[in-house]
């Protein structure tokens, strides 16, 4: 019982931090959400959060969340904050609503052909890989430039916008990334006369800069269940 308070106690924490972080940047609080990384930890590490009114988790692992999720109350809202594989599109979309890392045109084209036979409509953002670094995934900034227009049209796909994961560095040096992904997101909304309201960008190490720098969904874990063995 004693962990399970501490899990609440910092995850409460975490919401008022995440808060202060979108006052200070002259934000409503209620701009900002919070998901909680629940990736690698068994179902009931989640159950005191989901009984203090918690619903959002994301997992990285298709495999997992699949089994994770049904030793869980209905009307959970999963995100799948980790790479996801052509092969196993259709199994994510049995478990996940919410899908932040959707890195490639042919992924989204996937994604969406699925969805319209299972009859879902997926809410996405669209990776976006700006420090170039070849061990991770995501759009090149020319490469979505190109692509959207094409993604656009994808009817069954709700993009909710852009998420990035900079480049290790302290929090002072991933703001850069952080704005150069809200500047990008504009040009993109501009350029395309679309909405693209959602930055998923912070984690637990950065998240208050991130805030600043426009996101509106932080993925936050070690903070809340700490550091995993």
């Amino acid at each position: 019982m004693k962990k399970s308070m501490s899990v609440v106690e910092n995850y409460q924490q975490i919401r008022e931090k995440v808060a202060a972080a979108a006052t200070k940047a002259g934000r409503a609080p209620e701009e900002v959400h919070l998901l909680v990384v629940s990736k690698t930890w068994p179902a009931e590490r989640l159950e005191p959060l989901i009984a203090v009114g918690h619903l959002a988790y994301g997992e990285n692992r298709v495999q997992e969340a699949v089994e994770k999720a049904p030793l869980l109350p209905q009307g959970l809202e999963w995100h799948l904050i980790g790479h996801l594989q052509k092969n196993k599109a259709r199994k994510a979309l049995s478990v996940f609503q919410v899908f932040h890392s959707i890195d490639s045109k042919a992924i989204a084209q996937q994604i969406d052909r699925i969805a319209k036979e299972e009859h879902l409509y997926p809410r996405v953002y669209l990776q976006v890989n700006l420090g170039t670094e070849p061990q991770k995934h995501g759009f090149t900034p020319d490469d979505l430039r190109e692509s959207m227009g094409d993604i656009l049209t994808l009817p069954r796909l709700e993009i909710l916008g852009l998420m990035a994961i900079p480049p290790m560095g302290s929090p002072e040096e991933t703001r850069p990334y952080f704005r150069q992904l809200r500047e990008f997101r504009d040009e993109l909304q501009e350029a395309y006369d679309h909405p693209l309201p959602g930055l998923s960008m912070g984690m637990t190490s950065d998240f208050d800069v991130a805030i600043e720098e426009g996101s509106t969904i932080v993925r936050v874990g070690s903070a809340i269940f700490g550091a995993r063995g």
